[in-house]
């Protein structure tokens, strides 16, 4: 029980390390993107991979008021597609899975947001240095002390945590927060709308 209890104060510390503006960024890029018809492209290695695939899903489906809304958030995961990245990994490389993808689907003007808790992931670091070079604008989340992920994105979120399994979770935290106040945000016009219909 003691060991449980430890642990549990240990994430609510974790999350506490975390710069409440850097996230605050992240949701003004993501909400600009949206405005612009601009594409939000995540990438990430194994738990980070499962990571940027839930926010995927959340961003694009649960940010929605109703099934016609005609303003979405274009997010695509790059993980996801497992012939296409094996295809790119078994033929050219396991570093260029995410970059080649971003080749065929990126625009100027587009985010990526890489998640790697060392912050040196080979394939997220190559195709952060592709979407500098090309006029997207880069987001880096990251754990340790950084790693190079943090120096090569325009917009760093870092958990100064050392350890894989907590700075993963603070991450996915992050992440559901983001969501949270994505709703938020989204919702409130249709509220205020809804309640000036009602009292004139």
């Amino acid at each position: 029980m003691e060991m449980i209890a430890d642990y549990l104060t240990w994430a609510s510390e974790s999350c506490l390390t975390v710069d409440p503006g850097q996230v605050q960024r992240l949701i003004d890029l993501l909400f600009e993107a949206r405005a612009n018809g601009r594409r939000v492209f995540i990438i990430g290695n194994g738990g980070s991979a499962a990571t940027a695939s839930h926010f995927c899903e959340d961003l694009g489906k649960c940010t929605l008021t109703s099934l016609d809304d005609p303003l979405r958030f274009k997010v695509i995961s790059l993980t996801d597609n497992l012939p296409y990245v094996t295809a790119w990994a078994n033929d050219n490389g396991y570093e260029t899975v995410f970059e080649q993808q971003l080749r065929n689907l990126a625009e100027p003007g587009d985010l990526v947001i890489g998640i790697s808790a060392s912050g040196n992931s080979p394939n997220v670091l190559r195709a952060i240095a592709y979407a500098n070079e090309h006029g997207l604008t880069t987001i880096g989340l990251t754990g340790f002390d950084g790693g190079r992920l943090r120096e090569m994105a325009h917009h760093p979120v870092h958990v100064p945590i050392h350890d894989y399994g907590m700075a993963e979770s603070v991450h996915m935290i992050i992440f559901h927060l983001i969501i949270n106040r994505a709703t938020e945000i989204i919702r409130a016009p249709h509220a205020e709308r809804a309640s000036g219909a009602s009292h004139p």
